[in-house]
């Protein structure tokens, strides 16, 4: 039940009717039209700007014009208790006590599928994240990324998309010939007591090599590592297998499982490379040029040469892209275009993108791409992951590198443990950095939006485990001739606000918006929960060790919604804390 698609549909009926009485006029569609949550100062439930956007066809002011629809809008429902305008013309809707009733009625019928937007069309999403280079651990760097998403899926999945997560394994190019050549010199160090040449730059030097390279010798006994070059295609797959197997361990242990992981070594083997340049030649996006120097590039030390580039200036970027180098070899980003074109031949209705803040850059050009092959716009969605900034007794925090250059996310897990690195990692905007503070992240207190949410609802748990009824179980109401109080309809008005919440996060994929609306629910509840302290009245269990519906139906409300958005997130609902 979303009372906001409810009333625009009211609405829309009463413009219509109006409009076939020739008192108003009305636009060719009625897509502007919107019923939002009002702003707190207005003593409110839902705002409309139906005024607002009828009053140019009509030449009236909307003040004017919502004078008319208000009348109409009062006459239409008698759920409403009174409507009022806010200039420059927002129609404000109050509803009775007894809606509220019949809400909470109505929630608790169609529990399961509150919040799920059923008018949607839905739609088949593949969402490409992490995908960090096969050659180590995850670090702090990969886990916002990971999260985002991973909880978009989450977002999406609710709502009754179809999704597929994918990790593009870049297992081809140099850093994989230099990360098989540093698990070469792990083994050798093993087998043969040799130093590991710490020296060169372009070796991984992290511990975590040793564990592949022991891995490696125990399960392939017959191989003869004298020779680099004889075993060294065998030892590549070998080694990726090793990196790909840690990868997903440390997703695992951030509750992350993908459907796919697509190689890249596989794409150019099946000359899919070659393939989609053919197809962009075909349709003329191609052509031999010259590269300016790119911007910070010493232009004396730049040597303009001529190469295959793709015209992505046709589709708004800023200059043309390479696809083949001089010496023939082909580009990352042609790898990447052919990795595009297998995405769109697999029929999905959206890409989604997470990409790191260091790779934002690259946005324009492959959604260029994307838009040339697909002849569609809006076809490729990026999502841009800021950076974390790790902090502990207020100032930046490092945690050990024993697997590397690097903090890894089993550090961060570790240290503060999954559910935190969750849902603190998702409470800002992702185009946004981030502060992870330590010290707040192990509080308990409001200042810690997870242990916040979390006690919430652990403290319905225990009303409901007090009074031996099952949480987990439906409500079985008979009647609800009740009326709720001006903080019980606060906490229903915020939980009415749910499928809102859904549909912006879902049509945005702004997951964040979950987290901070649990905690704005959960604050309600625990200061509807103190008030007991002071009034017996308040307190949900009374001096008879009983409950009245009205209560048990408020709490079990608020424990559906923060259990489905927590399930959303992917993080725990404890019962006890």
């Amino acid at each position: 039940m979303n009372i906001f698609d409810q009333y625009l549909d009211k609405i829309k009926k009463i413009i219509l009717d109006l409009s076939k009485k020739g008192k108003i006029i009305l636009p060719d569609n009625l897509d502007g039209i919107n019923t939002e949550i009002p702003p707190e100062k207005f003593n409110c439930d839902i705002s409309t700007n139906v005024a607002m956007v009828l009053s140019k066809i009509n030449k009236k002011p909307p003040l004017e014009l919502a004078e008319t629809l208000t009348k109409s809008i009062e006459n239409e429902d008698k759920s409403i208790k009174e409507v009022s305008i806010v200039k420059p013309g927002f129609i404000n809707i109050k509803f009775q006590p007894v809606f509220w009733t019949n809400f909470s009625k109505e929630i608790i019928k169609n529990a399961k599928t509150f919040g799920i937007n059923t008018n949607e069309q839905k739609k088949n999403y593949l969402i490409e994240f992490v995908s960090a280079n096969p050659t180590g651990p995850l670090h702090v760097g990969h886990c916002r990324g990971a999260i985002l998403g991973d909880v978009i899926s989450n977002v999406l999945s609710f709502n009754n998309h179809k999704v597929t997560k994918e990790y593009y394994v870049n297992d081809y190019g140099n850093q994989i010939i230099n990360f098989t050549k540093s698990v070469y010199f792990r083994i050798r160090e093993i087998k043969f007591n040799e130093t590991f040449p710490t020296d060169n730059e372009d070796l991984y030097p992290g511990e975590y090599l040793i564990e592949f390279a022991n891995n490696i010798i125990s399960s392939n006994p017959k191989i003869d590592f004298t020779n680099y070059d004889a075993i060294s295609e065998e030892l590549t797959s070998l080694s990726i297998d090793e990196a790909i197997k840690l990868i997903k361990k440390n997703l695992s242990s951030l509750g992350i499982i993908h459907d796919n992981f697509v190689s890249e070594k596989k794409l150019v083997l099946n000359q899919e490379v070659e393939k989609v340049v053919e197809n962009l030649q075909k349709n003329k996006f191609v052509y031999k040029g010259k590269i300016k120097a790119p911007a910070g590039e010493d232009d004396n030390n730049w040597v303009e040469r001529e190469q295959l580039l793709f015209k992505s200036t046709d589709f708004g970027d800023d200059k043309d892209r390479a696809l083949q180098k001089s010496d023939g070899a082909w580009t990352y980003f042609a790898s990447d275009v052919a990795y595009h074109k297998n995405k769109l031949d697999r029929k999905f209705d959206y890409l989604i993108n997470i990409l790191g803040a260091d790779h934002a850059g690259y946005i324009k050009r492959i959604t260029s791409s994307v838009d040339a092959l697909s002849n569609s716009k809006g076809k490729l969605i990026c999502k841009v992951s800021q950076l974390v900034k790790l902090i502990k007794d207020k100032k930046p925090f490092k945690m050990s590198k024993r697997k590397g250059d690097y903090i890894t996310v089993d550090d961060l897990i570790n240290e503060v443990g999954k559910d935190a690195t969750r849902f603190i990692m998702l409470n800002r905007s992702n185009d946004v950095e981030l502060d992870f503070d330590f010290d707040n992240v192990i509080e308990k207190s409001k200042d810690n939006p997870l242990y916040y949410v979390q006690y919430c609802y652990a403290r319905i748990s225990s009303v409901f485990r007090h009074l031996e009824i099952d949480l987990k179980k439906d409500l079985k109401i008979d009647e609800y001739n009740f009326e709720y109080s001006d903080h019980e309809i606060n906490i229903l008005k915020k939980i009415s606000e749910w499928p809102k919440c859904i549909e912006i996060s879902s049509k945005k994929l702004e997951p964040h918006r979950i987290p901070v609306y649990l905690y704005e629910l959960a604050s309600l509840f625990h200061s509807y929960w103190n008030l007991g302290k002071d009034n017996p009245e308040k307190r949900f269990i009374n001096e008879n060790k009983k409950i009245s519906n009205d209560k048990l139906v408020l709490l079990k409300l608020i424990s559906n919604v923060v259990k489905s958005g927590m399930n959303i997130v992917g993080v725990s609902a404890p019962e006890k804390m």
